[in-house]
């Protein structure tokens, strides 16, 4: 069974996330950012690519299951969306996206204050 509204599932997670802009992605579909930093984008309803650091990258291609659709390229995580599981498990990823660029620009920002 194919999942339904993948789109609009994700859009709503990532605009529920403080300070997530959501912005047209150079090769089609939709960019989600906070500040400069890419949190992931998504083509259609059946491919979200999501960058991660290599090592955290690394973890998760370590824990996914032979039945996971994650798969990583050089610098992106790509995951294939087949059915309503894997739009969950496609939505933590990209909110754990978002804690690591949240955090990120938290310690910027501090940096900047002093």
């Amino acid at each position: 069974m194919y999942a339904k509204n993948v789109k609009e599932k994700i859009h709503d997670a990532m605009m529920n996330c403080e300070g997530v802009s959501a912005l047209p992605h150079r090769f089609g579909g939709t960019e989600y950012k906070l500040g400069k930093r890419e949190i992931g984008h998504v083509h259609g309803d059946y491919l979200v690519d999501i960058p991660f650091p290599m090592k955290i990258r690394n973890e998760i291609i370590e824990k996914r299951s032979r039945a996971s659709s994650y798969s990583a390229g050089e610098r992106m995580g790509r995951r294939y969306i087949n059915n309503d599981e894997d739009v969950k498990k496609t939505i933590n990823l990209l909110l754990k996206s978002y804690d690591l660029a949240a955090e990120q620009l938290g310690k910027r920002t501090q940096i900047q204050k002093h």
